[in-house]
């Protein structure tokens, strides 16, 4: 009956959701034209069909439970008419037992009618005993529909083990997320390789002009850090700051690689189109003070331990722990994740420079950071927190006394992805030796989980001066549910987590934003079969 009563009530609800999605589709079709509105139609039929599957699948969750409903209730009245013919058997047994043993008391006189007698009341006897059998078993067959604290502790192992599954799928779900998300895509693979054959092929095209231009060190420009290994990234990166600049001739990218990926960087900056901007190429072997004597990172690197821990190839061991599985990505222990702490000593005549994510986009002209005041401040960021969400106390390990003695749990965490950084102040606060004896004391990873946040966290804890939210809008990389309106109103997009946009699983209504900067009809672009938007 239960199942009768709720079926109407969740189809109602069902109805409620369609005729919701049916017109925010409709909304969604009687935008005006032009690329953004294209891409909030598109955003708006997705959330449509969202809410059209979700409704669908309350409407098979309703049918189920109506279903199990009318089980039960048939089931119940199944057990219902057993248990009343039992009742009638065993109740019309016991008069003629009563009248058997009567009959058998008057007829004592007669051995025949005694005898008789006996032999009914033997008949009976054997049939009230095996009445009796199938009134116990059906009672105790019908216990469980009758006894609610055996149906609750059925119930509750039933979720228990259904916990257990999902746990468990969470887990292997969450690791084949993170092979896609960290995977190099065959395309992206191609390009570079194509580009290092171009380098090799013709270097005297691409070869360093002699002497480097002064634009390099010249703290007047307004100069870009970019770390990266990923070609078509960065190039992204560059191409979106130079379209949206108002005098690209101002500007210097300052673009860092490893040894392996140098050459096809040099290439795919070079062959662009800079306006007049200034660049230099560069692999991060080439600093030479980046050596495991002086940095941290590469001496624990030669640990036997953190090998182990990076470089075990388990899946039990890699899906132990699925809230921390991403910082067993032997990244986090590349030099290029870490270089955002050696800015000083890498451009040591500049006073300012902007540092930039590979998986960001820029989307107007970024020369305003620089007219800010910094207060005295070493490092300008977006605050994350909001509520009790990205607070110090999610990053690193209050339990330890180091970190409990100097740092609030509730302080606001700030994003990396668009920071902007004032190098006369870090070399006045001797932030890199902060960052050094941190690194240090989290070398068997008591303080802190790996990556390079919590450290840049603590290292920049009193020197952090929070920007206005639309200088760098994040979560393009997992959250669907971010606005058009305060996409367009950004300086800088982030598509920070797992659904990058070069990637298949990334998110279909952010992506133009990023493949509007991708140059597809470049010779080496359309050789590797990138699919055009």
């Amino acid at each position: 009956m239960g199942g009768r009563g709720a079926l109407p009530v969740v189809a109602g609800v069902v109805l409620v959701l369609l005729v919701v999605a049916a017109r925010g589709a409709s909304a969604a079709g009687g935008g005006g034209g032009g690329g953004a509105a294209a891409a909030a139609v598109n955003g708006d039929r997705l959330r449509a069909e969202q809410i059209r599957k979700q409704a669908k699948d309350a409407a098979a969750s309703a049918a189920a439970l109506a279903a199990a409903s009318r089980r039960l209730h048939l089931d119940r009245a199944r057990h219902l008419r057993l248990l009343s013919s039992l009742h009638r058997n065993l109740t019309a047994t016991l008069r003629d037992l009563s009248a058997a043993a009567s009959a058998s008391a008057s007829a004592s006189a007669s051995e025949a009618g005694y005898a008789s007698a006996g032999d009914e009341v033997r008949r009976l006897d054997l049939q009230a005993k095996d009445l009796i059998r199938a009134a116990r078993a059906a009672i105790a067959d019908a216990k469980q529909l009758f006894d609610p604290q055996l149906k609750i502790q059925r119930l509750k192992d039933a979720i228990f083990a259904q916990n257990e599954l999902l746990a468990r799928a969470k887990k292997r779900g969450a690791f084949a997320s993170l092979i896609a998300a960290k995977s190099i895509p065959k395309p992206l693979h191609c390009l570079a390789v194509r580009l290092t054959a171009e380098r090799i092929a013709r270097p005297e095209n691409y070869a360093d002009p002699v002497p480097p231009p002064h634009a390099l060190e010249d703290p007047a420009m307004f100069h870009y850090a970019i770390f990266s290994d990923n070609v078509l990234a960065a190039s992204v990166v560059v191409r979106s700051a130079v379209a949206n600049s108002l005098d690209p001739s101002k500007h210097v990218f300052h673009v860092v690689t490893d040894r392996m990926n140098l050459g096809a960087m040099q290439v795919i900056i070079r062959i662009m189109d800079l306006k007049g901007a200034h660049y230099e190429v560069k692999a991060f072997e080439d600093y030479k003070f980046l050596n495991s004597s002086y940095v941290p990172v590469l001496r624990q690197l030669e640990s036997a331990n953190l090998q182990k821990f990076y470089f075990e190839n388990k899946l039990e061991n890699a899906t132990k722990d699925a809230s921390n599985m991403k910082f067993r990505n032997p990244k986090y222990l590349s030099m290029l994740n870490h270089l955002r702490f050696y800015l000083p000593e890498m451009y040591p005549k500049l006073h300012r420079i902007l540092f930039l994510d590979d998986d960001v986009v820029v989307q107007r002209d970024l020369t305003g950071l620089w007219k800010i005041d910094m207060d005295g401040k070493v490092n300008g960021a977006v605050e994350t927190c909001f509520g009790s969400f990205h607070r110090y106390w999610q990053y690193m390990n209050f339990s330890h006394p180091l970190i409990k003695e100097k740092f609030n749990p509730n302080a606001c965490g700030w994003a990396y992805g668009m920071n902007f950084f004032d190098l006369d102040s870090w070399r006045r606060e001797k932030s890199t030796e902060q960052y050094h004896y941190w690194q240090s004391q989290n070398e068997n990873r008591t303080l802190w989980k790996l990556g390079t946040l919590p450290p840049g966290l603590i290292t920049f804890y009193s020197t952090t001066k929070p920007l206005e939210k639309s200088w760098h809008v994040l979560g393009l990389g997992y959250n669907p549910s971010i606005s058009m309106e305060e996409i367009r109103n950004a300086a800088v997009v982030h598509f920070n987590g797992n659904m990058k946009p070069w990637l298949d699983i990334g998110m279909n209504q952010f992506r133009h934003l990023w493949t509007k900067y991708v140059d597809y009809d470049d010779s080496f672009i359309r050789q590797c079969n990138f699919a055009p938007p």
